[in-house]
């Protein structure tokens, strides 16, 4: 049987938390594909939903209902254990703060992943090695801390550490976030290379700039998604019925 075209399909999800409070209904009825090779933003304010979003695709969380399948499997179906599993081997994450150890090495922040996938020590170095070459760092900057080095350059090695396990999906939350316009435009120049090498990568942010970037954008608000026309349709509506700045801005 042929591989599917789509990378990661969602199906009707919902997540639902309980609290002492009540419930908080974050994700509605949500439907997404993702095709290989595609560079997705997910553009949504805060509050709208989009970290649970990414929390639910990175395999973190799972719907309360509804079906999220990675290359076909489901995350349903997979116990703990299998789920996390799943996203040592099939996952790469990049965050807005980098999540870099501070006294490590730039090789060594680079072959943690590698470490948990039991991959062999020969080939961690290598592996490491051609995925810094990759996102353009110097080869000088190896055995240097990553608390010596500037935002962007830390960036890059959480790049790199994200592509070392060639995945088959990156998630990327807010990773221009605590970069400069100058350093942001680099970072974001860089994702977009490697979605013209066939990586798969979804950026979640709150940034118009830096959905630029990308081959789809699609909106979160209130749990639900929209395509770029409904959320323009539905900014307008509440524009004409007196929405005004917050309507502009995407906040309900």
């Amino acid at each position: 049987m042929a591989a599917s075209k789509y990378v990661l399909e969602v199906e009707n999800v919902h997540r639902i938390y309980e609290s002492a409070a009540g419930y908080t209904h974050a994700i509605r009825g949500v439907t997404l594909r993702v095709e290989r090779g595609e560079f997705l933003c997910v553009m949504g304010p805060s509050g709208s939903g989009k970290s649970t979003l990414m929390n639910i695709l990175g395999g973190l969380d799972r719907p309360t209902s509804g079906t999220y399948r990675l290359e076909g499997i489901s995350t349903s179906d997979l116990d703990d254990d299998e789920l996390a599993e799943l996203r040592a081997r099939r996952l790469g994450f990049v965050f807005q703060r980098y999540n870099l150890l501070p006294r490590a090495t730039v090789m060594r922040n680079v072959m943690m992943p590698l470490i948990y996938t039991n991959v062999p020590v020969s080939e961690r170095e290598l592996r490491a090695y051609k995925a810094l070459r990759t996102v353009g760092l110097p080869q000088d900057f190896d055995d240097h801390r990553s608390n010596e080095l500037s935002g962007g350059q830390m960036q890059r090695v959480a790049i790199a550490r994200a592509l070392v396990n060639d995945p088959a999906l990156i998630l990327a939350d807010e990773p221009t976030g605590a970069l400069d316009s100058a350093t942001s435009e680099l970072i974001m120049d860089l994702f977009s290379r490697l979605a013209d090498q066939g990586k798969t990568i979804i950026v979640i942010t709150h940034d118009p700039e830096t959905c630029s970037w990308g081959s789809r954008t699609v909106h979160i608000r209130d749990g639900k998604l929209f395509t770029e026309e409904e959320e323009r349709a539905l900014v307008e509506a509440a524009m004409k019925a007196g929405g005004g700045v917050n309507a502009r801005r995407g906040h309900t």
